[in-house]
């Protein structure tokens, strides 16, 4: 990305996020979905699992969808493919979240201009690992 505002857009995102919902959490742990929420546990983030499939994962909840997470998600992380952004998008409008974090290889023009247009940052096509890790975040 080495853009220095869209760096700094980061930055504020990943400093000021509290929680973040992974949306696509897989319970293998050769999973990238599992290794980056674990990953984003031990950066200090309160991390929701969210997927339909599961009902638990490592000892802890996990939900069938983001209305269905106990509190108010800062961050979405989406390990879904793209075409399955916009629901996603929607329903993090539903329930406040205030970013939208599509991983590596998922985008999506259409759900990103709704997300932007109802005010939700909207980061498509990164690894929040890669970012944090390179932006040197410090929590």
């Amino acid at each position: 990305m080495n853009d220095p505002l869209m760096d700094e857009a980061l930055r504020q995102i990943l400093t000021q996020t509290r929680t973040i919902a992974v949306v696509g959490h897989s319970n293998r742990p050769d999973r990238p979905s599992y290794q980056i929420a674990n990953f984003l546990r031990q950066a200090g983030y309160r991390v929701y699992a969210v997927n339909p499939a599961v009902t638990e994962i490592d000892g802890q909840p996990c939900y069938p969808d983001l209305k269905a997470v106990p509190e108010t998600i800062d961050l979405v992380n989406v390990f879904r493919r793209s075409e399955f952004l916009p629901e996603i998008v929607q329903e993090a409008i539903e329930v406040g979240a205030k970013t939208i974090w599509a991983q590596l290889g998922i985008a999506h023009p259409g759900a990103a201009q709704v997300a932007g247009d109802r005010g939700l940052n909207c980061i498509m096509d990164a690894c929040i690992k890669i970012e944090y890790l390179r932006l040197g975040i410090d929590r």
